[in-house]
């Protein structure tokens, strides 16, 4: 079996040892660092190469955007998750500007973050929902209506190459329903294809691919 091999940032020492523990019970799962701060992230990235990248935002020496920024520049590979209890509209851009792949709050599931820790270090864009509502409130037509946050959450895997088959698997939903999504979307921002919603999406700066 090969392992998902992950490295926890976080500055509390009990919210990681939390984490590390709920990990450890999956046998795909190998904790290669524990960091608590983002100096100390960029420095274990650099010497253990995980897979993926737990990441705390507001860590000392040098916060979760700075490492994440650095982290990517260096080494573009690794996957990074984003885990903090803070959902503000600029942590939020911030950090996804910044390289992550996806963005948790900690009060997630556990299956749900085990299901994002796999999606994550397949490269699959993974966001709460109240993160994906937030992103989605940026993008309007030219009238009122909004994405929904199911719909801002398809365009980000159809924005990271996935197909209809991957974005129904990603978000356990059937591949009709990803249809049915993707031609709301289109219908709502006024284009015709799902490129163009991308395009569209990017120019307004809902997100940006890393």
């Amino acid at each position: 079996m090969n392992k998902i091999r992950i490295m926890i940032a976080d500055d509390h020492t009990i919210v990681r040892a939390g984490i590390r523990q709920l990990l450890e019970t999956q046998p795909d799962f190998e904790i290669v660092a524990e960091v608590e701060n983002g100096r100390e992230a960029l420095e274990q990235a650099i010497l253990h190469h995980p897979d993926v990248a737990l990441m705390d935002l507001r860590m000392p020496e040098m916060d979760g955007v700075q490492a994440i920024t650095t982290i990517k520049a260096q080494h573009p590979d690794i996957q990074i998750l984003v885990l903090t209890t803070y959902d503000t509209d600029a942590d939020i851009v911030w950090a996804v500007d910044a390289g992550a792949t996806g963005y948790l709050l900690k009060d997630v599931p556990r299956e749900e973050l085990f299901r994002a820790v796999r999606a994550t270090a397949r490269g699959e864009t993974v966001l709460a929902s109240s993160v994906a509502a937030r992103l989605m409130g940026k993008v309007r037509s030219g009238g009122d209506e909004m994405l929904s946050a199911r719909e801002i959450e398809v365009l980000l895997l159809v924005a990271r190459g996935a197909t209809n088959q991957e974005i129904a698997e990603n978000l356990y939903i059937s591949k009709a329903t990803v249809k049915s999504h993707l031609i709301q979307i289109c219908n709502k921002l006024g284009v015709s294809d799902r490129t163009s919603a991308v395009t569209t999406a990017l120019e307004r700066g809902v997100f940006r691919l890393s």
